[in-house]
């Protein structure tokens, strides 16, 4: 049975949101990733090699917030490619939030503040429109991963 929430216009208007920011996925996924370190700093204490740099410009200019900007984007656009396969989609997420939270003992709460940057910047850059149709998929990427964290005793 399916475990996703979203129908099959949302899927499919979801999908239209998120093509156009994944275009540039490597330069939204720095600014989401630049964002994310300047407005929050502690997160940046995650990665070792991201703490010496204070300057934003610095760090859009780091191979490391690149690469991991990339993956980021990659791995939700796995996720988007499958939110109308429950089990697929499972598949991507769980073993994610697994090493998220066993191995890298990140905090939840980063998850929810991604996606949030995510979405402003999706406002930004395509409108309020496009926000809303990312929305509901960002509730069901956190409350997956909320749910693994639980299970991995958080």
């Amino acid at each position: 049975s399916s475990t996703m929430s979203l129908s099959e216009a949302e899927v499919q208007s979801a999908r239209g949101a998120w093509e156009k920011i994944y275009v540039d996925a490597e330069d939204n996924g720095t600014t989401v990733l630049v964002r994310m370190f300047t407005q929050h700093p502690d997160t940046k204490s995650y990665f070792t090699h991201f703490k010496g740099m204070d300057s934003a410009e610095e760090m859009k200019q780091s191979d490391q917030v690149r690469g991991h900007g990339k993956k980021v984007f990659s791995a939700i656009n796995n996720m988007v490619q499958h939110l109308d396969n429950s089990e697929a989609f499972l598949g991507i997420v769980t073993p994610l939030g697994k090493k998220h939270a066993t191995q890298l003992k990140i905090d939840p709460k980063n998850f929810r503040i991604i996606c949030d940057i995510i979405l402003q910047l999706m406002e930004e850059k395509f409108g309020g429109d496009c926000k809303a149709s990312f929305e509901k998929v960002t509730n069901e990427i956190c409350t997956h991963l909320n749910n693994i964290y639980k299970e991995e005793g958080w």
